[in-house]
């Protein structure tokens, strides 16, 4: 066999990073800045050798077609563990399961329709069924924001089970040691009911605004005005 004409699969620097289209709306990119803000300082201390990357609508490639972008799902946000940050210096356009192996430990999905784009199981299309299916990220979750809700899913055997929320209503990650839920406050000038971390003691995991404001109220209680330090 003629193996000259084969051509490798391409990599992330080959392949499109974007199909073109608007994917964001005016709460989506404030939604992604929260939970990648407050969970980064903990992921730091699970990965000390900074072995990690953050994607937030970034293309997962999970096979090949023409054209080329069609071959990806581009979860709103997403966390894989055990993999450097850059590939040869260079900053990643886009995750490439067939280079990269590991899969997402969890991806998220935030709603603009009405959901069904995100429970969609029809094969090779639906969005639902390419993560349980192909890539297979231990936990799957679907955010809706107009119904203050998320439900998350994880990966038992070949099938996403959906969890039952604890009694504070969140969802336990368990590799990550930390839950998932609602909350409603003021974050980026915007009232909502966001999607937000906790620790595993129930402490809410916090923004560095917020971790700056509390430091701040800790001084004046302290009779220390943070404006001269």
């Amino acid at each position: 066999m003629d193996t000259t004409d084969i051509k490798p699969f391409p990599d992330h620097t080959q392949l499109p990073e974007s199909d073109g289209t608007f994917v964001k709306n005016f709460q989506e990119h404030p939604q992604s800045i929260l939970l990648t803000d407050s969970i980064f300082p903990h992921l730091q201390r699970l990965h000390p050798d900074g072995q990690f990357c953050i994607g937030q609508d970034c293309g997962i490639y999970w096979r090949m077609t023409e054209p080329p972008e069609k071959g990806a799902i581009a979860p709103d946000w997403f966390y894989v563990p055990g993999v450097p940050p850059t590939l040869k210096g260079e900053i990643r356009r886009s995750y490439v399961l067939w280079q990269e192996v590991i899969p997402p430990l969890i991806a998220i999905e935030f709603v603009s329709g009405n959901g069904t784009e995100e429970r969609d199981k029809t094969p090779w299309q639906g969005k639902f069924w390419v993560y349980e299916t192909v890539i297979r990220p231990a936990y799957y979750a679907i955010y809706e924001v107009k119904l203050a809700q998320v439900e998350v899913y994880q990966l038992i055997g070949h099938n996403y089970q959906l969890l039952t929320p604890n009694n504070q209503g969140h969802y336990f990650i368990d590799s990550l040691k930390v839950s998932l839920g609602i909350w409603q406050g003021f974050y980026q000038n915007l009232e909502l009911p966001w999607l937000r971390w906790w620790d595993s003691q129930g402490n809410l995991l916090l923004t560095g605004e917020e971790r700056a404001q509390r430091l701040a109220e800790k001084l004046r209680q302290l009779g220390v005005n943070p404006d001269e330090i």
